[in-house]
């Protein structure tokens, strides 16, 4: 009979409010298999702990802190990371399989979006090649919900996705009522929002107005206008309306940004020298506005992927499924596999969990559909709307106080010895 090999689950790219619920389902579903899995440890900060040797034991963690990473949001339990391993870091790769060999780790667990997939991927296809026997599987994960396939058949939508979408649409009916009143001086508010190459998080901000009855204008990256155009629009509003609310894209065409990129590639806008959002702010004030007053700005920043009280209850329900699930398949159906949502038909909202290759789903990258851009191209449509409508849920979540502050798992840091020669990832010599 084999015998029980130990485990790595590790996180990658930027945090959600409930990565930590898909974390705990992987190690609870680890536990209830002690024939298959044995000591189960976190790449601290990702594949760079991995490439470190840091490795945080988390069978020895107290029950209490393991069940609180469901309502601990963000990744400062294990940690995460931008380390991206490519085809030429032979170093690197080697050195994974090392750290992996020292350990007697046999299963994988990656949580991350398409990139971290790919890294999934290249793991166990080095570990064939180098004949360990080690099995890797993914766990999506991220904000954008831009995973999978736009005919969403590899999966419905990513953990953390209904999240940020319910926060938007809470916060965007906060931002009309400050509209509401304050528009005789500042008719216009324009909130910048999340998402570098696709719209899925701006055109949350409809799920707060799906009658349309506030001015609210879409602006993603999608519209396809130039600032001008969206000027005028903006106008016109102003001329209906006499106010407006527009929700931008924070990768909606404005030109240079002094933008940064991650080691990725990927455009960190939260830390580009100028935002969309004052961009577009001082263009509309440059070229005045139809009505008195001016424009004003509002960037909600990484609040929007880590504020807990705004978490939806199904996208807490599922990330913790997905997780159990991306270790059920490792247990009992085998390695190089994503576990995924799949969406039932029918008018009653319901998914099923399911596993998809890695090798389908790393490096891709959905589009948002054109069917759910309105004519306008300012909006969105109601087929959106019916989409995305489930995954905000009806309720609150459950967090717990102490001392009137939040409650959040604190792992103790017990790490494995170490038993390699110290290592620096090759990327960040």
């Amino acid at each position: 009979m084999k015998r029980p090999q130990n485990v790595v689950v590790a996180q990658s790219g930027g945090p959600t409010p409930v990565i930590n619920a898909s974390l705990r389902g992987v190690v609870d579903v680890c536990h209830a298999y002690p024939d298959v899995f044995g000591t189960v440890y976190a790449g601290y900060h990702g594949i760079e702990g991995v490439l470190k040797e840091e490795l945080l034991n988390l069978s020895e963690q107290p029950a209490e802190e393991m069940a609180l990473l469901s309502v601990t949001p963000a990744a400062g339990a294990i940690g995460t990371c931008r380390y991206k391993l490519r085809a030429n870091q032979q170093e690197d790769l080697e050195r994974t399989i090392e750290v992996f060999k020292a350990h007697d780790v046999g299963h994988f667990f990656y949580i991350g979006g398409n990139d971290s997939m790919d890294t999934a991927d290249k793991v166990a296809r080095l570990a064939h090649e180098k004949g360990l026997d080690l099995g890797s599987t993914g766990v999506p994960k991220t904000i954008d919900n831009d995973v999978g396939d736009s005919e969403f058949k590899v999966i419905d939508h990513t953990p953390g996705y209904g999240s940020v979408a319910r926060y938007w649409a809470l916060c965007v009916q906060h931002a009309n009522e400050e509209n509401r009143g304050s528009c005789p001086a500042d008719p216009v508010l324009v909130i910048q929002a999340m998402g570098r190459k696709i719209g899925f998080i701006p055109a949350a901000a409809r799920l707060a107005d799906p009658d349309r009855e506030m001015p609210l204008l879409i602006a993603m990256k999608e519209s396809e206008l130039s600032v001008p155009e969206l000027a005028d629009r903006v106008n016109e509003m102003l001329r209906a309306r006499g106010r407006c609310v527009l929700v931008i894209s924070e990768g909606f065409p404005v030109g240079d940004l002094g933008e940064l990129k991650d080691s990725f590639g990927h455009t960190e806008f939260s830390s580009s020298k100028m935002s969309v959002e004052r961009a577009v702010v001082n263009y509309l004030n440059s070229v005045g506005l139809a009505t008195r007053g001016h424009a004003r700005g509002n960037t909600p920043g990484t609040d929007q992927r880590h504020n807990m009280i705004y978490a939806s209850t199904v996208d807490l329900e599922e990330a913790y499924r997905v997780g159990q699930e991306a270790a059920r398949i490792a247990a009992e159906e085998g390695s190089g596999y994503m576990a995924t949502i799949l969406r039932e038909p029918g008018l009653i909202y319901d998914v099923r969990y399911d596993k998809v290759p890695l090798s389908v789903v790393a490096n891709s990258e959905r589009s948002f559909p054109e069917a759910w851009i309105a004519t306008s191209r300012l909006d969105v449509t109601d087929d959106f709307v019916r989409y995305a409508r489930p995954l905000i849920g009806d309720s609150w979540p459950t967090i717990p106080l102490v001392d009137g502050r939040q409650r959040f798992a604190r792992l103790r840091p017990i790490f494995a010895a170490t038993e390699l020669p110290p290592y620096v990832p090759q990327a960040i010599r």
